[in-house]
């Protein structure tokens, strides 16, 4: 008897479960459409797109060059005499830098010198056989002025002999005046014995020393520099410059740079000479700019980082860089236009502050999603909110 009280007790307690579960799921089905129904347009923060023209800065690496720089070869094959200057030496155009020997160019000279005075002797021997036989054939023409006096055939003996004195005479002078351009080579050869400097500037390089054998580039001789010669005092900043911001470049502009070695300080320099050639393996041109440099604080060779200015010849489109949603597949914003969200595929040009340089099909004063995503799909309706100025970008 009490165990089939027992069993109609679990059966009881059982059935009363199973009620419970079933209003429990009942619940939950109905309040998933109640859910669905009552959820709200969601809203989405969205600032305007604004039109400007850029002007920021952008660092470009560069590197200085002296203005003029020359490696002095000796002119002829010699030996280093003597050599008054070394690395660092200040040196004015025209200064005596190095003294060369080389016995045989003063053979040569000696040589001419003699030759010339061997033309000069016979030219002047010719003009006193000239003026004799002048002087000779003048009186037999007077004399024959009276017939019977001189003979026909020696007057024209006279004539011919004063036309060939006169050949002759040509002929040596021509000789003279080609010894005397011998003489004068050989002299300006000796003069290359002697290094000058060929403009003001700083001795950066030596490599010669008292005795050693040098010679021109080209031919005999050891075949290196004595000196090199670099002028400092003006020098060049090169700079390539990419080829998406060649566009802006302006001859006379004035550019601001710094160097490694003065980390605290400031320098400047003007574009002068545009290349208007961009180079196909590295897609920039170079660009170079003329530097000041009296005080000789910068050196050739330094590589300074330019703030090379960016502008545009008109004004371009800005959106917070946050508005740029980038995926595999695209580069857009979200336009927010008639309560629904549209993609705007676009390209992105230079950054400015907290804005971005977009072209696409946008307009300025359209807006769109601060926080672009591409969770936010194509045609969703949403409710717009104006975002706070601090989130639409500043200019630097």
């Amino acid at each position: 008897m009490s165990r089939m009280r027992v069993l109609s007790n679990l059966v009881l307690a059982g059935g009363v479960c199973l009620c419970s579960s079933c209003g429990s799921n009942s619940a939950s089905s109905a309040s998933a459409p109640n859910a669905q129904g009552t959820a709200s347009t969601p809203t989405v923060e969205v600032t305007k797109v604004v039109s400007k023209k850029l002007a920021i800065t952008a660092r470009l690496p560069g590197e200085l060059q002296p203005y003029e720089v020359v490696a002095v070869y000796p002119k002829v094959t010699a030996f280093v005499d003597s050599i008054n200057v070394d690395r660092g030496s200040v040196v004015k155009a025209g200064q005596l830098m190095a003294r060369l020997l080389a016995p045989e160019i003063a053979a040569q000279r000696a040589e001419a010198q003699s030759k010339l005075q061997g033309a000069e002797a016979q030219r002047g021997e010719a003009e006193a056989k000239l003026a004799s036989d002048e002087s000779t054939y003048q009186r037999l023409k007077a004399a024959s002025a009276t017939p019977g006096v001189v003979a026909g055939n020696d007057l024209e003996v006279a004539q011919k002999a004063v036309e060939a004195d006169r050949a002759r005479l040509e002929s040596v002078r021509e000789g003279a005046q080609a010894a005397r351009s011998a003489l004068k080579s050989v002299s300006e050869i000796e003069g290359y014995l002697q290094v000058r400097a060929p403009f003001d500037g700083v001795v950066t390089e030596r490599n010669v020393h008292p005795g050693a054998l040098v010679g021109p580039s080209s031919g005999s001789g050891v075949g290196v520099p004595i000196v090199r010669v670099e002028k400092i005092s003006r020098l060049r900043l090169l700079v390539p410059v990419p080829e998406k911001y060649v566009a802006g470049i302006k001859e006379g502009a004035k550019v601001r740079f710094s160097v490694p070695a003065f980390p605290n300080q400031a320098f400047s320099g003007k574009v002068a000479r545009i290349a208007h050639s961009v180079d196909v393996k590295t897609r920039t041109m170079p660009v170079e700019l003329d530097v000041t440099n009296t005080d000789g604080r910068l050196a050739s060779g330094m590589f300074p980082e330019v703030l090379w200015p960016l502008s545009r010849s008109q004004s371009t489109l800005f959106v917070p860089t946050s508005a740029v949603v980038r995926t595999t597949e695209a580069v857009f914003v979200v336009r927010i236009r008639g309560g629904s969200a549209e993609w705007v595929n676009v390209q992105t040009g230079e950054v400015d502050g907290k804005l971005t340089e977009v072209f696409g099909d946008l307009r300025e004063g359209d807006d769109v999603a601060v926080r672009g995503t591409d969770e936010l799909r194509a045609g969703t309706h949403v409710a717009s909110r104006q975002s706070s100025p601090d989130l639409k970008g500043s200019e630097k």
